[in-house]
């Protein structure tokens, strides 16, 4: 879709299907919303507390290596210190939608190390609002740190309250929301997504990281089944025109400025990733092909790296952020896939000694 909207959009030679990318813009920010809503929704707070001090270790370092990494990779591109930040984001974050795809796709939901891989992006998933929320500054929404930790402090307290009521207020948010009609639920559950992504956004925290606390919300009731199932339609069309609205606005012609860039951070992270793979599994007491797994099922990058960038531009940042995502992002969605795919190839790279073990079968 990413492509598809580079093609027939403004900034290139042929059909131009919209000469106004920014007329889709409220469209777009319903696909943000119904996005991660629908990952909030595939999830749970127990999701989170049943991995232990291991999970946590292991997130942990791939947040660590990963940002940090991405971090210094911004800083050396030489484009600013707000806009290093916002590659340090764009480059540690996985794309959960690829990454839950790849695995059924590949029959891997059995594996060892899934429940580790599903834990990881559930928690860089709440990662990404706070960092959304210490960027306040960063992102021109606060004028000095003061203010910008004034924000902060308030996004992280009405995070920590959706958690709370999400642990515990689940059943009071399902009988205001209840229905026994599909069409009567939709209604409901879309208004509770738009209302809570409205505080969000009111409050100085994006408005679709409230989506996803308010699918987590739901994902603590009874309902959770039900709304998983009558949302994808929602998130399948929105989220396809977030993505063509956001290849609208890029110029082909941009992307050779950024084409060195980008294939330094591709490459930068495949390493990285393979890194605290081999961590998470010696953490976890898993064996080199389960680390080859986790290497490349989470190299993934995708909604969360065009997210932030779309804040970055409408914060006037450097123009060059956005065809750098965009040709990070197509590389990266579509060769980790094919990685993971061929993973079991990769463990002989892998020294005993650092992941000790035997190969997994691959599950037939």
């Amino acid at each position: 879709f990413v492509a598809a909207g580079i093609i027939v959009g403004p900034n290139t030679p042929g059909p131009v299907l919209l000469e106004h990318p920014e007329d889709l813009e409220l469209l777009a920010a319903f696909g943000l919303i119904f996005l991660l809503f629908y990952l909030g929704v595939e999830f749970s707070v127990e999701d989170l507390t049943s991995g232990g001090t291991k999970l946590l270790w292991s997130a942990a370092l791939y947040l660590s290596l990963n940002m940090g990494g991405g971090l210094a990779m911004g800083f050396a591109f030489g484009w600013g210190t707000r806009e290093a930040f916002i590659v340090a984001g764009i480059t540690g974050i996985s794309s959960s939608a690829i990454v839950t795809k790849v695995l059924v796709e590949l029959h891997r939901l059995a594996n060892p190390e899934t429940r580790l891989i599903l834990g990881i992006i559930v928690i860089e998933d709440l990662f990404l609002a706070l960092y959304l929320a210490a960027l306040a500054p960063v992102l021109g929404e606060a004028d000095s740190a003061a203010e910008g930790a004034l924000l902060f402090l308030r996004a992280l307290l009405f995070l920590l309250l959706l958690a709370a009521v999400a642990r515990w207020g689940a059943p009071i948010v399902e009988k205001v929301i209840t229905a026994k009609s599909d069409e009567l639920l939709v209604v409901l559950f879309v208004g509770f997504a738009l209302l809570v992504a409205g505080l969000a956004y009111e409050l100085g925290v994006s408005d679709a990281i409230g989506a996803f606390m308010a699918g987590l919300v739901i994902a603590g009731t009874t309902l959770a089944s039900r709304v998983e199932r009558l949302v994808r339609p929602l998130r399948d069309a929105f989220a396809a025109l977030f993505f063509f609205a956001f290849g609208l606005s890029i110029d082909p012609g941009d992307i050779a400025t950024v084409l060195g860039p980008a294939v330094v951070a591709i490459l930068a992270t495949l390493v990285l990733a393979s890194a605290a793979a081999v961590g998470a599994a010696r953490i976890n007491h898993l064996d080199r092909q389960a680390a080859a797994n986790i290497a490349f099922s989470v190299a993934a990058r995708g909604e969360f790296a065009l997210i932030l960038v779309t804040l970055a531009a409408g914060a006037g940042l450097d123009e060059r952020l956005a065809p750098f995502a965009a040709v990070y992002v197509l590389v990266l969605a579509v060769i980790s896939p094919i990685l993971a795919l061929r993973s079991s190839a990769f463990v002989r790279f892998i020294p005993t000694r650092w992941v000790p073990g035997t190969a997994i079968p691959e599950p037939v």
